[in-house]
C-alpha cells in the first residue's frame, strides 16, 4: 500500500477519538445504504470492537502482504454470510472515507485521501475475489438442524448439527454460529469432531455471563431448530504447525472442543504420537465430556488424559494451568495446544513461555 506510514499515522490519530469513531462510521453507512443495516445485529457493540480491530490489522499489516493478503481473502470468504455483494464495498468506502475526514479535520489533505482510497481499492477488490471464487464452490452458509440438545451441568450444553451439505474443515478451526432467534449475530465456535461424510457436526456451548448468543444456544435452543454455520476460519490450532510432535493439550471448559477433534482427526489418520490431554474445572461438573474422553483414551494408548479438578488445577486464582501440566508431562520437545477462556489461554500460555517453552511450540487462538 502507498505510504503506509501515513496511513498508520492517521489511523493511530483518528484511534484518539474512541467509540466516537465507529459510532459515527456506521451511522454514515446506514444512512447512505439503509438496505445494508439488517445485516447487523441489533445491538452493534461487538461489531464496533471488530470494525476497529480490523481496520487497525490492516493498517499495521500494510507493508506485508504475506499477512494481509491471506487475512483479507479470508475476510471477503467470511463476509458472504452477510449476503454482501460488490456494491456493499461502495458504500463502506465511501463511509470510511467520509469518517476519517470528520476526525482528522485540517489534518486530512488530498495526499492522505488518495492514500486511503487507494488502500481501500486494495482492500476491496481482494475481498470480492476471495468471495467469489469461493461462491463457486462453497454456499454462504450451511443450514444445520439441531438433532439433539444435552445439557451437561447448568450452564454447558453439547450440540450435534446435521449440516444440509457436507462441510470441509480441518480439526482445530472455528465456523461462526447464527441462532434463529438472533438474526446477525454470530458467534465463533469450533466442533468438537473432525470432519464426517455424512455432515454431522458437535459444538460444546458455555453460556457466557452477560453474552448474547451463547446462552440462547444453552438454554434456547431445542431439537429441530435450524441454526446456520458460516464457513470455517483459523490455522493456529489445527495439527499442521506441531510439524508431526508429541503433544501436550490443557484445555479450560469448553476449550476442551478443538483439542478433542485434533485426537479424533488423529486417530483417523492412525497417527502413533503420543499425546497428553489435561482437563481443567473449577469441580467435577466441569469435566462434562469425560466418558467420551475415557472411551478414546481406551481405544488409543499413545493417548493420556488427566483431569485437574479444584486444587489440583493449580493457580486458579490466575487461571493458569501451566504448574500442575509441567510437574507431571514429559514435555520437553513437545508441542503445545491451549484452548479455554481468553483469562485461562493467556495465563496459561505466559507460564508455560516463563518455564522455558519455545514460543515455536505454543498454539493457541489470540486477538491477533
Amino acid at each position: 500500500m502507498s505510504d503506509s506510514q501515513a496511513l498508520r499515522d492517521s489511523f493511530a490519530l483518528v484511534g484518539k477519538s474512541g467509540d466516537e469513531v465507529p459510532r459515527y462510521f456506521y451511522s454514515y453507512l446506514f444512512l447512505i445504504a439503509p438496505e445494508v443495516r439488517p445485516m447487523f445485529p441489533v445491538s452493534m457493540g461487538a461489531q464496533r470492537d471488530r470494525l476497529v480491530a480490523a481496520l487497525g490489522r490492516i493498517v499495521a499489516d500494510a507493508d506485508d502482504p504475506d499477512r494481509l493478503i491471506p487475512y483479507l481473502r479470508q475476510l471477503g470468504r467470511d463476509h458472504r454470510r452477510f449476503q454482501v455483494v460488490a456494491q456493499h464495498y461502495e458504500a463502506v468506502g465511501q463511509a470510511l472515507l467520509a469518517t476519517l475526514a470528520y476526525f482528522l479535520g485540517e489534518a486530512w489533505t488530498p495526499e492522505l485521501q488518495r492514500g486511503w482510497t487507494d488502500a481501500y481499492t486494495l482492500v476491496a477488490r481482494t475481498m470480492i475475489e476471495a468471495a467469489e471464487a469461493d461462491g463457486a464452490a462453497n454456499p454462504a452458509w450451511w443450514n444445520a438442524e439441531v438433532v439433539r440438545h444435552e445439557q451437561r451441568g447448568f450452564d454447558v450444553a453439547v450440540l450435534t448439527l446435521r449440516l444440509d451439505q457436507p462441510m470441509a474443515y480441518l480439526a482445530g478451526q472455528s465456523v461462526m454460529v447464527e441462532a434463529p432467534m438472533l438474526p446477525s449475530s454470530w458467534r465463533a465456535f469450533t466442533p468438537a469432531n473432525a470432519a464426517r461424510a455424512d455432515g454431522i457436526v458437535e459444538l460444546h456451548v458455555r453460556a457466557v455471563d452477560g453474552g448474547l448468543v451463547s446462552p440462547a444456544l444453552v438454554y434456547g435452543l431445542r431439537q429441530g431448530e435450524v441454526l446456520r454455520l458460516g464457513a470455517p476460519v483459523g490455522g493456529r490450532l489445527t495439527l499442521h504447525p506441531s510439524g508431526g510432535r508429541d503433544l501436550v493439550m490443557i484445555a479450560g471448559g469448553t476449550g476442551l472442543a478443538p483439542l478433542r477433534a485434533l485426537i479424533e482427526e488423529m486417530a483417523r489418520q492412525g497417527s502413533r504420537r503420543q499425546v497428553d490431554l489435561f482437563v481443567g474445572a473449577r469441580d467435577t461438573y466441569g469435566l462434562y465430556d469425560m466418558p467420551a474422553l475415557r472411551q478414546l483414551a481406551h481405544a488409543h494408548p499413545w493417548l493420556r488424559i488427566t483431569p485437574l479438578v479444584g486444587a489440583d488445577a493449580g493457580t486458579l486464582d490466575n487461571r493458569s494451568l501451566a504448574g500442575p501440566v509441567l510437574r507431571t508431562a514429559a514435555w520437553h520437545g513437545r508441542s503445545f495446544y491451549v484452548c479455554g477462556s481468553p483469562a485461562t489461554v493467556s495465563a496459561t500460555v505466559r507460564d508455560l513461555a516463563n518455564a522455558g517453552i519455545p514460543h515455536n511450540l505454543l498454539h493457541f487462538e489470540d486477538a491477533r
